[in-house]
């Protein structure tokens, strides 16, 4: 059943059950109020006559008796006032309801020597008549008086308030359900079907539905603590996804560092195998340079081939740096010495390209607990990149602190990485260089570096539209540690 039914049936109808009863029982209160002070009249009105009617009975004087029958019609509402002798014949009477009574009823007053009084109709009148017994000062009944008194008046005045009354009552009822419909429509169950829309949008999966805070005060109330509830499982749900997105991201980091675990120790123990070979194609062009017997043409191709055995040699020793166990002696740094280091060592080819290099630290600067040798290294390996990407461009180090930790981007206005390479762009050996300007490593060690501190980093488009890498570490790491981290 509907709560409007329920208040209808419950509150309503008890109501008005309540109201009605009380206005019957006051309409039949006032009626009887109204005929007993009738009655009260009446009686009080014969007695008043009565006596000296008898007086004018004993002394025989028919004057004396009219005139006091007279006197009965200055009274409100008496109608008539007959005066019979003890037999029921009328002696004298003037006005209305002769015949209300009958000569045994005028005997039985008589033989009671009590007053009585009743309700009569004659004709289409209703009256109220009071009949006493006439006594003389002897005390000696000679005769019996009737006074009638109209009735009608009294009945249409009390018909008349029920009437009204029920009027009132049946205008009042309506108004009262009008009302009552009209408040619970506007108050209360237009307020509910609100909330119980925004609990059916959300059931449908929009979340961002939320009540409107408005209307009366339990309504405000339930609408914030709606709102609270779904605030509460909106930040839950986003609290979860943050979370999920961030074991899938550490899961890739796992596997990718596994990947290149596996690729650097692979590439370690074939470095290891070319490296001997290497230093013999080396030693033996060397000596074969030296000697007078060949020509210039042909020891310019020696000094060729040294350069080329060499470039490999520092190759090697990169694929070996890669694949060997780091120690990652940490100590707590100041990030802007770290970038002011890096930057020293490329001063040289950043005023021969004609480069610029933009800080933008805030203050103080920050301060991590990390390898500061390794760190150096990852700031000019990022940086270098940068200028072989855009010589003479701009390159930008900002960083900043959210949530804990510590966000450090590197970016320059360079061509960027498409999206396709920008999942392989920390894979051993992966440029998109031309041949001769890269090894491919830079970058796989600058991942493998800061994986071995416990940090993270990703490449996005920068907002100078070029490439962007970010580095991100724990802010709270201030214990500076000594131990190896095997890979």
């Amino acid at each position: 059943m509907r709560l409007r039914n329920i208040i209808i049936v419950t509150v309503i109808v008890p109501l008005f059950l309540i109201l009605l009863v009380f206005s019957l029982v006051a309409i039949k209160s006032l009626e009887d109020n109204v005929r007993t002070k009738l009655q009260s009249e009446v009686q009080i009105i014969s007695h008043a006559i009565g006596t000296s009617l008898g007086y004018a009975l004993e002394r025989d004087t028919p004057d004396a008796l009219q005139e006091s029958l007279h006197s009965a019609f200055s009274f409100h509402r008496i109608y008539g006032a007959y005066v019979f002798d003890t037999q029921g014949d009328k002696i004298y009477g003037l006005g209305l309801g002769e015949e209300l009574f009958d000569a045994e009823d005028i005997r039985a007053v008589v033989e009671a020597e009590e007053p009585t009084g009743d309700y009569r109709q004659h004709e289409r009148w209703n009256y109220y008549s009071a009949l006493v017994p006439l006594t003389t000062p002897g005390g000696e009944i000679r005769g019996v008086l009737q006074v009638n008194r109209l009735n009608t008046g009294i009945e249409n005045y009390t018909g008349f308030i029920s009437i009204v009354a029920v009027v009132v009552f049946a205008v009042g009822a309506a108004g009262i359900v009008l009302m009552i419909w009209w408040g619970f429509r506007h108050y209360i169950e237009r307020p509910l079907n609100r909330l119980l829309g925004v609990m059916e949008r959300v059931e449908k999966g929009d979340r961002s539905q939320r009540a409107a805070i408005d209307g009366p005060t339990e309504y405000r109330k339930l609408s914030l603590a709606l709102n609270g509830m779904l605030d509460a499982m909106a930040e839950k749900d986003a609290d979860i996804e943050a979370r999920q997105r961030k074991e899938i991201e550490l899961e890739k980091r796992l596997r990718k560092s596994k990947k290149l675990a596996e690729l650097g120790v692979l590439a370690a123990g074939v470095a290891h195998e070319i490296g001997a070979p290497l230093t013999v194609i080396n030693g033996q062009a060397q000596r074969l340079a030296r000697r007078e017997v060949i020509g210039d043409d042909e020891r310019a191709k020696l000094g060729r081939i040294r350069s080329e055995v060499e470039r490999i040699v520092v190759i090697v020793r990169q694929l070996m740096e890669l694949g060997r166990q780091h120690n990652v002696e940490k100590e707590c740094c100041r990030l802007d010495e770290l970038i002011a280091a890096a930057i020293d060592l490329l001063e040289d080819e950043l005023e021969r390209l004609g480069s610029r290099v933009e800080v933008d630290l805030p203050t103080p600067a920050p301060q991590l607990t990390v390898n500061g040798q390794q760190l150096t290294q990852v700031f000019t390996n990022l940086m270098h990149n940068a200028l072989q990407a855009n010589p003479g461009g701009q390159i930008r180090v900002s960083a900043e602190t959210l949530n804990g930790e510590l966000h450090i981007k590197v970016e320059d206005d360079g061509p960027g990485i498409g999206e396709a390479d920008k999942s392989r762009v920390f894979d051993p050996f992966f440029t998109t260089k031309p041949v001769g300007q890269g090894s491919g490593l830079g970058l796989s060690m600058v991942h493998r570096i800061i994986n071995d501190h416990g940090g993270t980093v990703g490449v996005f488009d920068s907002a100078l539209g070029g490439a962007g890498f970010e580095l991100t570490f724990p802010a709270d790491d201030p214990t500076p540690t000594q131990g190896a981290q095997p890979t």
